[in-house]
């Protein structure tokens, strides 16, 4: 958490390894993935097989449905067809949406096309999640619920969850809460909890 400008999205994007750190290294499940602006490992297949991302905006594929939406990300890491379907239905159903699997995104509401790039980022069981405002254009139902299912996966998978937000409403679902001003992070003295 901070105020807008603190640096948060940036830190984000880092270690989701879609921006280079200036400077610094980037460690995930004990291996040296960047080292300052330099990859020592193949980023995009990291990226895929190893990380969850949901932006800001839904960022889905205009021309696939939902269903589709979430199934491109299992079989690009060849999930046969079949298993890719079933898994993706699973977790659009688990997030209220089954419903909407056969629209395109123009047929989703903004909250809907959330949770469908929500169930995407869940789609390959990744072992780290990161989250950048993924609650911004959901009601408070529906972002609880969101929060909610990231801290369930953490916990059953073994995965970590990393979620910048300025919705306070589910914090308590969190095992821990940092702060961020001037592109630092606080001191856990500092820090809300």
């Amino acid at each position: 958490m901070g105020p807008s400008g603190a640096g948060k999205s940036t830190l984000l994007t880092a270690m989701a390894l879609i921006n280079p750190p200036t400077s610094g290294r980037i460690v995930i499940g004990g291996k040296l993935v960047m080292d300052g602006e330099d990859a020592k490992i193949d980023l995009r297949t990291f990226r895929r097989q190893h990380l969850g991302f949901v932006f800001q905006k839904a960022n889905l594929i205009p021309f696939l449905t939902a269903l589709e939406n979430v199934q491109v990300a299992l079989e690009i890491n060849d999930t046969p067809v079949h298993i890719a379907k079933e898994r993706a239905m699973y977790l659009l159903d688990h997030l209220g949406i089954g419903d909407r699997a056969d629209n395109l995104p123009d047929a989703l509401s903004g909250g809907q096309q959330q949770r469908v790039a929500v169930a995407r980022a869940l789609a390959n069981e990744p072992s780290l999640i990161l989250a950048d405002e993924p609650t911004a254009a959901l009601d408070s139902h529906r972002g609880r619920q969101v929060m909610e299912l990231f801290a369930q996966v953490a916990h059953e998978s073994n995965a970590g969850v990393i979620v910048v937000t300025h919705d306070v409403r589910a914090l308590d679902v969190f095992d821990r809460i940092v702060e961020m001003e001037d592109g630092r992070l606080l001191p856990p003295s500092k820090a809300s909890r």
